[in-house]
């Protein structure tokens, strides 16, 4: 008899779609030792095909999550399995084939969803054998894919947030403009699932670090809440940073930030903010993008005043879209809110890390230094 299962009922760590196995049952009780509750008695004898890498690439063109040595040692350990064979043919949804016609099973059972089922009909017809569909058996907890599990693997365990200095909202695909920049930091303290040492809603990129400590696209993510590419571009790239606006990242300048080292501190506005309610607020883009040739003037010649000036056209523009003033500081090159303000956070740019550490002793205030890897 021949059966066909998925390896994720039987090591819910695989994909449906990576390891379709071929179960051939001799009076085999498909039902025993729990692995298949819901499954009928089909015979005693089982023997499991799935489909090589070779084959998995032919139709697919995907990678295989193990070599097939190893699915096979895994698949042979299991107590219901007498045997194990690989399917090598490449024709379509009968990789199997020349196994099932050397076995001569008396039964070749399919799960419901089966999408070959004409072609394994007319196999089956070929020997006499039974073509028996089974309904899956769900797993008895959340399955985890070949690709959770690489995305997890791949993840950081922790991840920077950032400040955006100036040329904000021409990261929004809708806004872009060509020809203009967008000049932003990468900074620590660095935040994980264990520690995240600011508020949230802060207008630091966030989002984008959450995404990608949860090993996901940040800028996927970002784009899908309608908002811009460059608090998880900055965050994955670190350092201090110049992209090119358009609809996706394109890096123009990054430089080390050790040139900001001592010189960058927060204040926290009181009140948190939602970048994605802010995204059709109206604003003068023409000053936002004179903000960032400014700015990226100032991080090409890694000046800190044409920097600052920069960073004042920025913040310039917020207080026309209706912000209010910031809190003056005597000591500070410039300020402005971080991210799509309206609150969160305020960077606070200063000339030496004197001055900023005596910022630093206000109440609300945060130090920060640039990360760079």
């Amino acid at each position: 008899m021949l059966a066909s299962k998925t390896s994720e009922v039987i090591t819910p760590c695989y994909r449906y779609e990576e390891s379709f196995c071929l179960w051939l049952l001799r009076y085999f009780a498909c039902g025993s030792r729990g692995v298949f509750p819901t499954g009928p008695r089909l015979g005693d004898h089982l023997t499991v095909s799935f489909a090589s890498s070779e084959v998995l690439w032919h139709h697919k063109m995907r990678k295989s999550s193990l070599p097939d040595e190893h699915k096979k040692a895994l698949i042979e350990a299991l107590d219901m399995v007498d045997d194990v064979v690989i399917g090598n043919g490449l024709e379509l949804g009968l990789d199997f084939k020349d196994h099932f016609l050397r076995i001569h099973p008396q039964i070749l059972a399919v799960t419901e969803d089966d999408q070959y089922e004409n072609q394994k009909v007319a196999l089956c017809e070929q020997i006499g054998a039974k073509y028996v569909k089974l309904p899956k058996t769900p797993p008895k907890f959340e399955p985890v894919s070949t690709s959770q599990l690489v995305r997890w693997i791949k993840a950081p365990s922790e991840a920077p947030l950032r400040v955006d200095f100036a040329g904000g909202w021409l990261d929004v695909p809708k806004f872009a403009k060509p020809g203009a920049y967008i000049v932003n930091c990468a900074i620590s303290p660095t935040v994980s699932f264990q520690s995240w040492p600011y508020q949230r809603n802060a207008g630091l990129g966030g989002s984008g670090a959450w995404a990608l400590l949860n090993g996901h696209s940040g800028v996927h993510s970002e784009l899908a809440l309608g908002v811009g590419w460059q608090d998880p571009a900055v965050i994955s790239e670190t350092g201090c940073c110049v992209w090119r606006s358009g609809p996706a990242p394109v890096l123009d300048f990054k430089r080390n930030g050790d040139w900001l080292q001592g010189r960058m501190a927060l204040l926290w506005t009181g009140k948190d903010h939602n970048t994605p309610g802010l995204v059709d607020q109206k604003r003068d883009f023409e000053l936002i993008a004179q903000s960032g040739a400014l700015a990226r003037r100032g991080v090409l010649q890694a000046d800190l005043d044409v920097l600052a000036e920069g960073i004042r056209c920025y913040h310039q523009a917020q207080l026309d879209e209706g912000m209010q003033p910031l809190p003056q500081e005597p000591e500070a090159l410039a300020s402005k809110y971080c991210g799509g303000g309206w609150g969160g956070y305020a960077l606070y740019l200063f000339r030496d890390v004197q001055a900023r550490d005596r910022f630093l002793k206000k109440p609300d205030t945060l130090l920060i230094e640039p990360y760079t890897v």
